[in-house]
């Protein structure tokens, strides 16, 4: 298969210029891994790197995420110099119920992930989860990453979480503050996927009254809610909807088809924009290279079994389970 991107090629720093498909470092964290320090990071790396895949999305949220990202890359250095890949990474979030948007936080946060990715600057920031804290703090924090953005630090900085309508509504409010402006970017996980959708009616939003300039999307399997295998523990989605899923698991698997692959075709297929994905194995990241080009080149059609998903799912169709204060 040909690259995704060209590879070994100088990146633009310009966020329309982030590859389809980004690599997540969520998986590379005891949340999802028992020991994210065995998983093939390196071999992940040069993998994407060599299909053109040349961004990744991290926090140090993520448990051991940034430091394993970090030392690979300096491993694949003479391969990938720093101009030939994007950095994506978060700050504010430090533990489960742990939060800190105080100016001085952020800055430190960001100084920390500098030193553990092995660069001098990041590409895109985003405040991690901003449904946890209060408006006022929200705002503060912004302010710091915006005075980060003018001294070079990051790039790019913006906003993730899960509720939609808050985002929005932060985005929106951010436009009209003179100290902040305009979000350069906005992530929401696990809201643009075959069960969930409740991000589509609001890209134009983000894009054309907000003044975001990229909208991103991740978590496609829904944090593990849309696969064959059992859903992680952790999962916060209510028990009826981890049943229903796993029924339509059974009913895409009488159909020759893993639940997984569905739900990465659909994705890519229909968010306009980048998709940030989270592989633990080569296996997978294959595959999803796989799903990429068979979407690319429609050599499946998945239009009636994804008709008969949506149809299965009925009233869990874009439920969503709660998060945050707002």
């Amino acid at each position: 298969m040909a690259p995704i991107t060209t590879p070994h090629r100088k990146v633009t720093g310009q966020l329309d210029d982030l590859p389809p498909l980004l690599i997540g470092g969520a998986v590379f964290n005891q949340q999802f891994n028992d020991n994210p320090e065995q998983l093939p990071v390196e071999q992940i790396l040069r993998i994407a790197f060599d299909n053109g895949l040349n961004a990744i999305d991290t926090s140090p949220y993520y448990g051991p995420s940034e430091i394993l990202l970090g030392d690979c890359l300096k491993k694949l250095h003479d391969e990938y110099p720093r101009d030939e890949y994007y950095i994506v990474t978060k700050c504010g979030r430090i533990q489960l119920d742990e939060f800190d948007y105080s100016p001085a936080w952020i800055r430190k946060s960001i100084e920390r992930s500098l030193e553990r990715l092995g660069t001098t600057y990041l590409d895109l920031v985003y405040l991690h989860d901003i449904e946890f804290v209060d408006e006022a703090g929200i705002l503060e924090a912004l302010k710091e990453l915006k005075r980060l953005k003018q001294e070079g630090l990051i790039h790019h900085f913006g906003i993730s979480g899960y509720p939609v309508d808050f985002l929005y509504e932060i985005a929106l409010k951010c436009s009209t503050i003179e100290e902040i402006g305009p979000l350069d970017a906005v992530l929401s996980y696990s809201n643009f996927n075959l069960q969930n959708e409740r991000l589509r009616p609001y890209i134009d939003k983000f894009l054309n009254e907000c003044k975001v300039q990229k909208v991103l999307c991740a978590s496609i399997l829904s944090m593990s809610l849309l696969r064959s295998a059992p859903t992680h523990a952790f999962h916060p989605a209510s028990q009826e909807l981890k049943d229903k899923c796993q029924q339509v698991a059974e009913l895409t698997s009488s159909r020759g088809v893993e639940l997984a692959d569905l739900a990465t075709r659909y994705a890519i297929r229909e968010f306009p924009g980048p998709v940030v994905l989270g592989v633990s194995t080569v296996e997978e990241l294959q595959d999803a290279i796989v799903s990429y080009w068979n979407v690319i080149n429609s050599s499946v059609n998945d239009d009636q079994l994804v008709k008969e998903v949506k149809g299965a799912f009925g009233s869990h169709l874009n439920e969503v389970w709660p998060s945050g204060k707002h």
